[in-house]
């Protein structure tokens, strides 16, 4: 498209924008979290305003269930609408498999409980989160409060057994104090630098006690689109 360098931030938007083409009316959408996510529910809310859409929105997190609101969408839970249509959610990172890594914004757990209950999930993301190899971006794993620091440990250990070592934290609030996510848990972040095996791992550590879920998606999204610098968007398929 010429000379045509979107930024970044535009990249999420136009893979956002195009998202909307799996929504139609009465559908029930879940709504992902997330600075991309964030863009499509913009778009959303227009889309629905402009085009008399009946929604039923189940966001991942207060953050965007308040910004959906804004927007005039009708929000519900998951409870009320067991089964979605479709959900669109960013990722942090993905590779050509539809593998993703998710849980920077600390919404891992309701992302991958909204993503499970949908017939299809749609991942928008600028280009700089395709990658060959996942890993590079730290992966989140949810924890409960209670011998935190112990499950913690045992999440380092269980590197070694998937050929994939690196530092752990506990992720912290502006105040120093741990991060608490929307169902009062705390998330470890582990730099691992490459996951050459993201289903052994994944398995793994979901069956250890303590660990209330990963930001390993394996085997859940149907399609990415993915905005690209040129102007265009290009989608990726399992």
């Amino acid at each position: 498209m010429g000379d045509t360098h979107l930024s970044q931030d535009d990249q999420k938007r136009i893979a956002a924008e195009a998202a909307l083409a799996y929504v139609k009316d009465g559908m029930k959408v879940g709504l992902g979290t997330g600075s991309t996510a964030a863009h499509f529910v913009t778009a959303l809310g227009r889309k629905a305003k402009e085009e008399g859409l009946s929604l039923s929105c189940v966001p991942t997190s207060e953050a965007t269930a308040a910004q959906a609101a804004d927007m005039g969408l009708k929000v519900v839970t998951l409870d009320d609408e067991p089964h979605l249509d479709v959900t669109v959610d960013g990722a942090d990172e993905l590779d050509k498999h539809l593998t993703l890594i998710k849980g920077g914004g600390g919404a891992l757990l309701r992302e991958k409980i909204v993503a499970f209950a949908s017939t299809q999930m749609i991942v928008i993301a600028d280009e700089s989160k395709v990658v060959p190899v996942l890993g590079n971006f730290p992966l989140p794993v949810e924890v409960v409060p209670f011998g935190a620091q112990t499950t913690g440990t045992r999440i380092l250990e269980s590197g070694k057994l998937f050929g994939c070592e690196g530092a752990i934290s506990m992720r912290t609030d502006e105040f120093g104090e741990p991060f608490c996510t929307d169902s009062n848990n705390f998330i470890f972040d582990w730099a691992l630098g490459e996951i050459p095996d993201p289903k052994g791992l994944g398995h793994y550590l979901a069956r250890l006690p303590g660990v209330v879920e990963h930001g390993l998606f394996l085997d859940i999204a149907h399609a990415a689109l993915v905005g690209k610098a040129d102007g265009t968007v290009e989608t990726l398929r399992r």
